[in-house]
């Protein structure tokens, strides 16, 4: 698993923040699609990985996202439901 840190763009006031540390199977890219821990949906802006991390012993990655538009499907996860459809 890859740790990451999630950082928020604020494009209405052209600012970025913390939001959280969170896991990954494989690294996003910019223009996925990504669901977040807090039950929405983001689209990934840019990834900016730190050189010569482990992430055995923190994040290797900062990764920028924007929230996906929730009028879109991408925002409804598609109709999942995230208990029975994705949780094992």
């Amino acid at each position: 698993m890859l740790k990451v840190i999630l950082v928020m763009h604020d494009v209405e006031h052209n600012d970025y923040y913390r939001m959280n540390k969170t896991y990954f199977e494989s690294m996003p890219v910019a223009g996925q699609y990504i669901y977040n821990t807090d039950a929405n949906a983001y689209l990934v802006e840019e990834v900016v990985s730190f050189a010569g991390y482990v992430s055995s012993k923190g994040a290797i990655a900062v990764i920028v996202v924007t929230p996906a538009d929730k009028d879109q499907p991408v925002g409804q996860i598609y109709g999942l439901d995230i208990g029975e459809d994705l949780d094992d």
